[in-house]
């Protein structure tokens, strides 16, 4: 009886920090993710010579990112399935990304939209993406002018990141 009541505080303490290891597991590869989708932006701009852009979309607690060609005001993603995002008037979807308002993490920017240039492989604005989880923890994604991502945690709260 006593092993199984040690056991039981065992398995029970161990519960929450499991929850905090998944989430902190799911801002990370969001964060891996988004860094992967603004390099494969930059590349698609140079390789079919046109402008890309990375809209994003916040909307009842979700938010979601585009990379598009075409006008911002083209392209709406779904709030629940990264599938059913779409670009109309001549406008080409390239890659989607949905954060569900009931999911793990969230993404965040000032800037709505950037844009990659074909020509110059510049990135207008600059940007900070912001990754956060519900618990406050958070990788930033700092986009520089030549499309290049850096991360950063703020005050070090994220594990294995720099301080922000």
């Amino acid at each position: 009886m006593c092993t199984l009541v040690v056991r039981s505080l065992t398995i029970g303490s161990a519960i929450p920090s499991l929850g905090s290891l998944r989430q902190r597991a799911e801002l990370t590869a969001a964060a891996a993710q988004l860094e992967t989708d603004v390099q494969f932006a930059r590349g698609q701009a140079v390789a079919l010579n046109r402008t890309v852009l990375m809209t994003l979309r916040e909307a009842n607690g979700s938010s979601c990112y585009m990379l598009h060609t075409g006008p911002a005001a083209n392209c709406v993603c779904n709030s629940q399935d990264p599938r059913l995002a779409v670009c109309s008037g001549g406008s080409e979807l390239l890659r989607a990304a949905v954060f569900a308002s009931q999911g793990a993490v969230q993404v965040r920017s000032a800037s709505r939209s950037l844009t990659f240039d074909p020509v110059k492989g510049t990135v207008t604005p600059t940007a900070t993406l912001r990754i956060e989880a519900r618990d406050g923890q958070a990788i930033h994604q700092v986009v520089n002018l030549l499309g290049r991502v850096r991360s950063c945690s703020p005050q070090g709260r994220v594990a294995g990141e720099k301080a922000c």
